[in-house]
């Protein structure tokens, strides 16, 4: 990231100038000309930066400390930008009216996130693309607690990101230091710098966030794209509307220009656990952060996609209209999760408005000695067969970073959900295996898949939700997704007469693959999976789940 000061360099009419790649960030410091006693709170700074094309963003600016203020900004315009700053006390020569040029150059390297852009939802709504149209596949790992000092810099850290990008991951899901699982002001709570406000939330602490740069830009150049949630939900009422816009504001100063997606809040609409008044205390968080939401719409010139981890379903959120795609939680009941599971993602790719679906937390790896690998695989399939355009594991361990030495602890309510070490957690076998999965369906055109539980037989139903899962695109690709209970008795159905289609059996506990050949439907149009030649009906190799894949060729 380029670090430039307003003084240097200069372009002969005297204005700051600097060169960076697309997409790549910029910082701009400014030095505030008066003294001020409280500059976090009496002071905001904006900057409008146009385009070589004339498009004007207003962006805000960062409380950096001290008498200084930072602006950050990227583009994929390549050309030259121009910025002039506005404050809100116009009298700071050092603050207000502030020139700068910035000179776009094409991206040469290799990072997705560059190359492509920053990720937005799609036209059709129905899933997740890069700037130029690329298609994004969601897949994340839940980092919650990953900002605080237990998971250490940069060992700790660079490590379990390294381990992510080698299996696949895409997104890391991250709390912006106003963490679950917690009151405020608990020790566990803290990074190297402290805590990210003051007790009272009189201010916000800049040194926190200084540490929580190096972290998220690390993501960034590394080809992960963060998913920031700046809170969890019970906040609200203990800091109040207004505090939480400034919380956020300083987030999007910091964060918006990097290729991030906003995430109000974790369980957005619950109380804290302990709170006296569950009912006030949801009411009033389901006003505030309605609220908020239109607030931070309207400062994010990059317009990043906004979402809220749910407590309540996010349809709810104000007027319907504050989410641009869905973060669903599920459960954590092993198996018992799977019919809620079906039905939440189901459900919400079938209604109106469309929105892109994520089931974004279900069955954490490990969490009550349960939900091991077969339960991670089992939700990725059924949630991307069902019309999910991405998943999110996590790993009980990781999410609340236990380290070794200093397991995470009791939640408020007493209990602790498990002491098993982050570095241990990290080598799940689920975590592995959901990376297979996305690679499998990375060969196709995943994000033109639909639904289509119809083309296996038995398929699930509400009476019977361990029957299969099937989606893909008509007439050229189908992917089925046989649970345990129902493989032995499925059969693909309704294959369309003028098409002819090869086999492939996937086991998606170790990616090993077996073509099964062509394959040949009664007059019906049906096919009895088999996995020999001469039409013996045989069971599949191994006591598991399968997938099959169907291609036309």
């Amino acid at each position: 990231m380029a670090f430039v000061e307003v003084i240097r360099p200069m372009n002969r009419e005297g204005i700051s100038m600097i060169t960076q790649e697309q997409n790549k960030v910029s910082e701009w410091t400014f030095r505030a000309s008066r003294a001020y006693s409280d500059p976090c709170n009496d002071l905001t700074l904006d900057a409008v930066f146009t385009g070589p094309d004339g498009r004007e963003q207003t962006l805000p600016g960062f409380w950096a400390g001290g008498d200084l203020w930072r602006v950050r900004f990227a583009s994929p315009v390549v050309g030259e930008h121009h910025f002039r700053t506005g404050c809100s006390e116009a009298g700071d020569s050092g603050l207000h009216g502030q020139e700068g040029e910035l000179e776009v150059l094409p991206y040469s390297g290799d990072n997705p996130l560059y190359r492509h852009g920053p990720v937005q939802v799609a036209a059709n709504q129905r899933h997740l693309e890069h700037a130029d149209g690329t298609p994004f596949f969601w897949l994340a790992d839940t980092w919650w607690m990953g900002l605080t000092q237990r998971l250490t810099w940069p060992q700790g850290f660079q490590t379990l990101a390294l381990d992510r990008i080698a299996k696949g991951f895409s997104v890391i899901q991250i709390v912006a230091g106003l963490y679950p699982d917690m009151a405020w002001y608990d020790e566990r709570g803290e990074n190297e710098s402290g805590f990210p406000w003051e007790q009272d939330f009189a201010r916000i602490n800049p040194a926190y966030f200084d540490l929580v740069d190096r972290r998220l830009q690390y993501l960034v150049e590394m080809g992960l794209a963060p998913c920031i949630v700046g809170s969890w939900g019970y906040f609200l009422p203990w800091m109040g509307v207004e505090k939480l816009k400034a919380h956020w504001r300083n987030l999007v100063a910091r964060y918006g220009a990097y290729p991030v997606f906003w995430c109000l809040a974790g369980e957005w609409d619950m109380p804290y656990y302990l709170a006296e008044d569950r009912e006030q205390a949801q009411a009033e968080q389901r006003e505030g952060w309605a609220e908020i939401a239109r607030y931070v719409h309207g400062i994010d010139g990059f317009r990043r996609p906004v979402s809220a981890h749910e407590g309540s379903n996010g349809r709810t959120l104000g007027d319907g209209t504050l989410i641009d795609f869905h973060m669903l939680q599920t459960g954590h009941g092993d198996r018992r999760s799977l019919p809620n599971t079906t039905r939440r993602v189901s459900g919400e790719y079938a209604a109106e408005p469309v929105l892109p679906v994520i089931n974004s937390e279900v069955c954490y790896e490990g969490i009550g000695e349960a939900s091991r690998q077969e339960v991670q695989r089992m939700m990725f399939w059924v949630c991307l067969l069902s019309g999910a355009c991405g998943h999110t594991y996590g790993a009980n361990g990781i999410w609340q970073v236990n380290s070794r030495e200093r397991p995470y602890g009791p939640s408020p309510h007493g209990m602790a959900w498990g002491n098993t070490p982050w570095e241990d957690a990290s080598q799940l076998l689920g975590s592995r295996q959901v990376g297979l999965a996305k690679r499998l369906l990375e060969r196709y055109e995943w994000w033109r898949f639909e639904p289509h539980p119809e083309w296996v037989e038995r398929h699930w139903t509400e009476e019977d939700f361990f029957g299969g899962y099937a989606a893909g695109i008509p007439e050229q690709v189908r992917v089925i997704y046989l649970p345990v209970y129902g493989w032995n008795e499925a059969k693909v159905k309704g294959l369309e007469p003028d098409v002819s289609y090869r086999a492939l059996l996937f086991n998606p506990a170790d990616g090993a693959e077996t073509d099964l050949g062509e394959i040949t439907p009664d007059a019906a149009g049906d096919w009895e999976m088999i996995s020999g030649p001469d039409g013996v009906r045989r069971c599949f190799p191994l006591y598991q789940d399968w997938i099959v894949v169907l291609e036309a060729h």
